[in-house]
Formats: C-alpha cells, structure tokens, sequence
C-alpha cells in the first residue's frame, strides 16, 4: 500500500490542467525556459537600463514674423506693389541718367582746351586832362597792364612787365620809381633801368589820340629804347 500523500499527487495533477501542460511539455523547451529566466533575472540585476530618450523637435517657424521688405510689406509675404516697383524704376533710370550726362561731361571738357581771354589790345584811356602833369597813373595796371605817365611836353605808356624775368614791378610814389618785387630791378619814371638785374629798360605802347580826343592805347605795337624807338612819333603824345 502507498502512502496516502503520493496516493493524493496524481489527483492533483490531474484537476489543475496547466500543471499537466508543463509536465506533459519538451524537456528541452522546459530547461530553455529556465535558462532565460535565470539570464532575464541576472541582467535585471547587473544592468542599468537606459534612460528613455526624448526626441528633439525642432521650433516651428512663425510664418506671421516679416523679413527685410522694400516699402510696405515683405518680400516674401507680401508682393511687390506696382507703383512702388515703377518709383523704384524711376529712381534707377535718373540715377543712371545723371552718371552718364556727368561721364560725357568730363570727356567734353578734356576735348577742349583751356582758352585765356585776354583783355583788349587797343583801348581808350580817356582824355589828357585827367593825368596830371609828373604823376604817374596806376588805374590800368591791373586790367591793361599799363602805365599812363604825364610830363611837361608829352604822354607815354609804359609797360608793367619786367625785362628781366617778366615780373610786375610796383610804383613807388615816395621814392620815384618802379620797384619789382622778384629780383629788385628798378626803373625810374621814365622806364631807364638803373638798379637791378634788368638787362634793359621798359618798353613803350603806341599812343594816339581818337577822333573824340580820348587817348588811344595800341598795345600790339611796342618800342625798345636800346633800338632807338622811343624817338618814334608813336611812342609818346605831344600835349
């Protein structure tokens, strides 16, 4: 006779049904099943599982927010207006226009040369009355280039060029004479070089009186008194 507690196990066995499917299972697939829980329970407790990763999302761009914009509006947003696309086009042809009108003004300026206007060569220096007599008239010295000098018997004109290097001597009322401030060249009232580098005294312009009585200055003939001209009838005016 059997105990009554191995007489009892096959009972058992037989009303729980999952026990008879274990044991009624493949051995091998029993010890499998052993096995991986055995490893399942010592990765458990060897490793440390890894923090869930969060996927990273990128900010949505806010499509309200405008960029740079010529005028109202975006370029992007917001098209170009018509009538500011014809301001625009308006603006670039003057611009345009004005750099090329500035371009073919400096090439016309280069294609012509420089024009010196000289003041008139034959002139009237009014009448014999207003030159006082062992003066000397400096009123057309800057326009003229010339000297009236009045004495006793005659008028003559005399040159404001230096003959030494060409430069403007001044008229020294106090010391009588023409001073050159380049070199110092003097000249007395009657143009003789007596001081100085100046090699020769100064020249002389025709002088005539007009059909009004006004003193008539040609200056496009001169007289040297190295060359004896000064004796010309041309160079002086009786009065």
């Amino acid at each position: 006779m059997l105990p009554l507690d191995e007489q009892k196990k096959p009972e058992n066995n037989l009303n729980n049904p999952e026990e008879m499917d274990k044991s009624s299972g493949n051995p091998e697939e029993l010890q499998q099943e052993s096995s991986d829980s055995k490893m399942n329970f010592g990765e458990k407790n060897d490793v440390v599982p890894d923090s869930p990763k969060v996927p990273k999302t990128m900010p949505e761009k806010d499509l309200t927010k405008k960029r740079a914009s010529i005028g109202k509006g975006s370029i992007l947003a917001e098209p170009i207006k018509r009538r500011s696309f014809f301001s625009w086009l308006t603006l670039a042809w003057l611009a345009f226009t004005a750099a090329t009108g500035t371009f073919f003004g400096i090439m016309l300026r280069f294609m012509f040369p420089n024009v010196l206007f000289e003041p008139k060569q034959t002139f009237k220096a009014g009448y014999p009355d207003d030159y006082n007599i062992g003066e000397v008239s400096v009123n057309l010295k800057e326009k003229y280039g010339v000297w009236i000098v009045r004495s006793t018997e005659e008028i003559y004109a005399l040159s404001t060029v230096c003959t030494h290097l060409g430069c403007t001597p001044n008229w020294l009322k106090n010391e009588n004479k023409f001073k050159c401030p380049c070199h110092g060249s003097g000249f007395r009232k009657t143009g003789i070089n007596f001081e100085g580098p100046a090699p020769r005294p100064l020249e002389r312009f025709k002088i005539s009186l007009a059909n009004d009585g006004q003193i008539l200055i040609d200056k496009t003939k001169k007289f040297a008194y190295e060359k004896g001209q000064w004796s010309d009838p041309e160079s002086y005016l009786m009065v």
